[in-house]
Parts: structure tokens; sequence; C-alpha cells
């Protein structure tokens, strides 16, 4: 079964570049809604491995994506992709356990680069915990 991405933004013509890009250039599932509190749903679902979310949407901004998945899942990295890039925003963005900050305009490269090396962390951290499991369910 392959690794899922959730994709939140809400303009729908970032939601069809970055799902294009993801379908042609990964093996990854991208799943995309505009809808960031239909995203906090699809979240409490499980079963996604990564979210790319805008910073600034209507209803439920990024940040607060992040904190509510966080709560569901706290090891499911972040990526915040926007247009409008503060220093500020990206300070908080990380300090609350965003993965990365990436400013639009962006290349191809660039957002597939931190695909990967979120989800290579984020399958480190899964072994690293099953074989804390499988420890102290042997006595060690």
């Amino acid at each position: 079964m392959p690794e899922r991405l959730l994709i939140v933004d809400d303009e729908p013509d970032m939601l069809k570049l970055l799902s294009m890009v993801i379908g042609e250039k990964t093996d990854y599932e991208a799943v995309t809604t505009n809808n960031p509190v239909e995203a906090l749903e699809m979240a409490k679902k499980g079963g996604f491995d990564l979210v790319i979310t805008d910073l600034k949407m209507p209803g439920l901004d990024g940040i607060e994506l992040l904190e509510a998945i966080k709560d569901i899942n706290e090891d499911i990295p972040v990526i915040f992709i926007t247009a409008y890039g503060t220093l500020e925003s990206a300070v908080e963005a990380m300090q609350k356990g965003g993965f990365d900050f990436i400013t639009k305009p962006f290349r191809k490269e660039q957002i597939l680069f931190t695909i990967e090396k979120a989800m290579k962390m984020s399958r480190l951290q899964k072994e690293n915990r099953e074989l804390k499991e499988r420890l102290k369910k042997s006595g060690g």
C-alpha cells in the first residue's frame, strides 16, 4: 500500500499542481482538499503519513491545523507552503512542530526533496518506536 499524503490548500490550482507533481514523480498517494476543517476530519480517520498545508486559509489556518493534527498523531510531519511567508510565521510553525516551511512560488524539486526528507524521518521514527516496543516485550 503506498504511503499517503494529505494536501490542504484553499487554492484549487495549487492542489492540482501538487497532486500532479507528486503523482508523476513519486509512488505516494496524494489526497487533496481545499477545506481545512474537512482535512482535520480526514486526519482523525488516520492513514496519512504526511500533511502539506497552506498557512493562510479561511476557517482554520495552517498553524491551527498543525496543532490539531499533532494532537491526533504527533509523529505525522507537517510541511507548510505559503505565499505569505514571514520569519515570524515560519518560526511559529517550526516551534509548534512543523517539519518545514516553503514559500510560494517554489520549484517542484524543492517540494519533492522536502517530502522525501520528511518521509525518511517519519519512517525512522516509526522503526525506532517499533524496535523500542520489541525490546520492552523481550524484557530488555
